[in-house]
């Protein structure tokens, strides 16, 4: 059994904190070190961590998949969108060494609230019910891979969550 089966809990926790640093290690060389980390104590809304930087609240949902995997998308809580600049970020990872190698962004411009769950396709449940019927998921969405912005390093993202457009 592989430990990223075994031990995914503790991965995409790992995970979580290697972003988190690599956004405050921004923070501090762009010698401000005003980002700001909160997380929900409940995450009834698909929030995993709340940042903050340059007055933009980020209501962030966390993804993560191995390089190479074939994930065609991600499921996604609509209440996400009444949220300040609610986004989702999906991390590709090195399944050997754990390096953060890409990022995937869906979400709207800085400062401004996530939109495009509307019209987005209603999610099941992954098991079904004794007669074989899956259920819907009325508070999830399916986002497919090709709505997000891929970005190949933590410099683009954090621009893309923090830096208005002018």
């Amino acid at each position: 059994m592989s430990k990223h089966f075994e031990h995914s809990s503790f991965r995409e926790k790992l995970i979580e904190h290697l972003f988190i640093g690599e956004m405050l290690k921004l923070s501090w060389l762009k010698d401000d070190c005003q980002l700001e980390v909160m997380r929900p104590e409940v995450d009834n809304a698909g929030c995993d961590v709340v940042l903050e930087d340059n007055n933009i609240i980020r209501h962030i949902q966390l993804k993560t998949s191995k390089f190479g995997a074939k994930t065609p998308s991600q499921k996604v809580n609509v209440r996400l969108a009444s949220k300040p600049s609610g986004c989702i970020v999906w991390i590709i990872f090195d399944e050997e060494t754990l390096e953060l190698c890409s990022f995937y962004f869906f979400g709207a411009e800085a400062g401004k609230p996530l939109a495009g769950l509307e019209n987005a396709k209603v999610a099941k449940h992954t098991k079904a019910s004794a007669d074989g019927i899956k259920a819907e998921r009325p508070n999830i969405r399916t986002i497919s891979k090709v709505q997000f912005d891929r970005y190949d390093s933590i410099e683009a993202l954090y621009n893309v969550l923090f830096v208005p457009k002018s």
